[in-house]
């Protein structure tokens, strides 16, 4: 079974202070955080470039997700399993994400045909049109974010995300390991 945060929350005060830690928050400069204000800046970017499909950033991250993962699991779709570890959430949070996907008929969730507990998510031939349509102005926006940032930039922060996303990287927190991914190269 997969580590998930749950299974290691108990790791709270786990690590001794560190004697180089610094004295003031104000000083701290924490990687959570400036994660969190980046991916907010490029969700706001993303939302506002697809205002005209009607769907936001996450909506449209789920039904790529969902059409991405169409060819492995045939015409049942990806189980809601499978799709939250993709996106590292919780099933809760990713059905939550999908009521209005279902509500607008872009979704479809069916139950699983031997094990009534399970469930898949499809893409309805709505879905598919509206996600075709988003994703041709995502890569726009993707396009301006890379021509920004500059293509070895972006290509560097995608690698670095993927990294920290990555089962590895968890795998890693969890026992204070370093993840097999991690490399030392202070050009990464």
């Amino acid at each position: 079974m997969k580590k998930t945060v749950e299974s290691f929350a108990s790791l709270e005060g786990r690590d001794e202070p560190d004697a180089e830690a610094p004295g003031m928050p104000s000083d701290f400069v924490c990687i959570n955080s400036s994660l969190r204000r980046a991916a907010r800046r490029l969700g706001q970017l993303y939302d506002a470039a697809l205002v005209p499909t009607g769907l936001t950033s996450t909506q449209t991250l789920l039904l790529g997700q969902i059409d991405g993962l169409a060819a492995a699991y045939g015409e049942d779709g990806p189980t809601l399993q499978v799709l939250a570890d993709r996106l590292a959430i919780q099933i809760s949070a990713l059905t939550h994400a999908l009521r209005p996907l279902v509500r607008d008929g872009l979704v479809e969730v069916r139950q699983d045909a031997h094990d009534r507990r399970t469930k898949h998510a499809v893409l309805t031939p709505l879905g598919k049109a509206r996600y075709q349509q988003a994703y041709v102005v995502w890569v726009g926006a993707n396009r301006r974010v890379e021509a920004i940032l500059g293509a070895a930039a972006a290509e560097k922060l995608r690698s670095l995300a993927d990294d920290v996303a990555s089962q590895d990287f968890l795998d890693a927190y969890v026992s204070g390991a370093k993840p097999a991914s991690s490399t030392e190269s202070p050009e990464r």
